[in-house]
């Protein structure tokens, strides 16, 4: 028995996985308007990464709404109010891991 045949299936296999099942926009679109996130941040992170939102208060925890594509929607420092933000958007909040 040559090993042939098992070198023949690891291409297959590399092959299927190097090709694309979709493109980078229709990854980004994906659950578009459906899906959304929340991500908790330091008041440090949030003025790093928002760097046009005014001074937070140092201590402070932000819970951002983001979009499936990451975009965000809303900056809160209460949870419930981005949880009730994205249900108002009619939005499924997906967890994060």
């Amino acid at each position: 028995m040559n090993g042939q045949g098992n070198s023949n299936k690891t291409e297959e296999i590399i092959e299927t996985f190097q090709t694309p099942i979709m493109t980078d926009s229709e990854f980004a679109e994906l659950g578009e308007g459906e899906w959304a996130y929340i991500k908790s941040l330091t008041a440090e992170e949030a003025q790093e990464a928002y760097p046009t939102i005014e001074e937070l208060p140092a201590g402070i925890l932000i819970y951002a709404l983001h979009a499936a594509d990451g975009s965000p929607i809303a900056l809160t420092d209460d949870k419930g109010v981005a949880i009730e933000q994205a249900m108002g958007d009619e939005l499924e909040i997906a967890p994060l891991h």
